[in-house]
């Protein structure tokens, strides 16, 4: 009688998956594009009391 081993399903933060690079390299952009956002902001700022 033969035995089937069951194989062990992968973890869910498997850094292997293109979906969770994709989520990570958005929130990189996203977090970039606020602090230039800030940065612009407090450049125009400081500008009107030139």
């Amino acid at each position: 009688m033969t035995t089937h081993r069951a194989r062990a399903p992968k973890p869910l933060a498997d850094p292997n998956r293109p979906v969770e690079r994709a989520v990570t390299a958005a929130l990189v952009l996203a977090v970039l594009a606020g602090v230039g956002w800030i940065g612009g902001m407090i450049y125009t700022v400081a500008g009107w009391s030139l």
